[in-house]
């Protein structure tokens, strides 16, 4: 009589399910997600917590912002945008049009996002798909151990077709938002 083997099972990792930004929102309202996550490519993300030095950069980038945006662009301190399956809340994002244009639902896109990297350099830069495919016309990734600005311009598909590295010292100027200008040794200044 043949021996029958019993089927071996089949090992399988973790698996990961997908979210949509409609059931991220129902589970938020539930109370049963974190208040301090992102949503991003469809994964739930635990945002890192802030160092006073990422807090000092941020102040000192939005006080510039407000100083400086022409009518008809806002800034926003970390707020959603909807990109895709994916709800990021950017340090800084500067969006077009009325405050009242947004009172139903998230910005779909931004002209400016400035994410400060102090010790969250890949994450952040993980991001960067999200923002391209929304058509984010500028992302900066305020570069803070090393005092330096990466700017990433011109969204095509889920990248940016222009990436360059400013500082330490100088300054970059916005292409998204006229008349936005940071002088380098003055951000970094401790």
């Amino acid at each position: 009589m043949p021996v029958i083997e019993a089927p071996k099972p089949v090992v399988r990792g973790p698996q990961v399910w997908p979210l949509g930004i409609k059931a991220y929102h129902a589970l938020g309202e539930l109370g049963l997600i974190p208040e301090k996550t992102e949503l991003l490519y469809g994964q739930i993300f635990h945002k890192m917590p802030k160092s006073p030095f990422h807090r000092l950069l941020l102040m000192r980038l939005l006080q510039l912002l407000q100083r400086n945006l022409p009518p008809g662009l806002h800034v926003q301190p970390e707020q959603p945008i909807l990109c895709g399956d994916s709800e990021p809340e950017p340090d800084l994002s500067v969006i077009r049009g009325s405050i009242n244009d947004y009172a139903d639902e998230h910005p779909h896109t931004a002209e400016l996002v400035i994410e400060i990297c102090v010790s969250s350099h890949d994450y952040d830069r993980s991001k960067l798909r999200a923002y391209a495919s929304a058509g984010v016309k500028e992302c900066w990734l305020v570069l803070g151990p090393e005092n330096q600005i990466e700017v990433h311009r011109q969204p095509l598909g889920e990248q940016y077709a222009e990436c360059s590295v400013h500082g330490p010292g100088g300054s970059v100027t916005s292409t998204a938002v006229p008349g936005f200008t940071v002088d380098l040794d003055r951000l970094f200044a401790a």
